[in-house]
């Protein structure tokens, strides 16, 4: 990841940790183009289809300001199954249950560098309050399936529509 999409990624990421101690749970989408925007949705979180459309409003911006990056922040819980399978699911004012953990999910695209994805893990402190850890990067192969956060708008961008 090149220190422009790194720049990016902690500014969404950022934006995320503030939501996240607001008790607020959008999408964030941050992108450099001709312009530069950082993109807050309340209903990403909400289903499949509402996640999609959102994507797609995000992928008209970013082909609007001809963007060159961008990231996608998503709040998510992960929950870890044996041997290498990891789920996900919206996060909620539930309690976690065994083998789950909240983190802020989120996928980087850079017409020059390609695209990257991480997570953001935090956990509570008694009192409720997050503390979270640094930026994450995958780095084993990553087979995202269309549901992860990114997919939609990673496939608009590339088909340049």
């Amino acid at each position: 990841m090149n220190e422009a999409t790194a720049h990016l990624l902690f500014d969404a990421v950022e934006r995320m940790e503030k939501n996240i101690m607001a008790q607020e749970c959008p999408a964030i989408v941050a992108m450099e183009g001709r312009d530069k925007l950082a993109l807050s949705y309340y209903d990403y979180l909400r289903d499949a289809e509402s996640a999609e459309a959102i994507e797609n409003r995000a992928a008209g911006k970013a082909l609007e300001i001809d963007a060159v990056r961008w990231v996608l922040a998503v709040p998510q819980v992960w929950l870890f199954k044996p041997p290498s399978t990891v789920a996900v699911r919206a996060v909620s004012n539930h309690p976690l249950r065994e083998g789950e953990q909240e983190a802020i999910t989120w996928m980087s695209f850079d017409r020059e560098d390609g695209v990257d994805y991480g997570r953001v893990a935090y956990v509570r402190r008694p009192n409720g309050e997050p503390v979270f850890e640094d930026p994450e990067i995958f780095d084993v192969g990553v087979q995202p399936a269309e549901t992860m956060p990114g997919f939609v708008l990673l496939q608009r961008c590339l088909a340049g529509e």
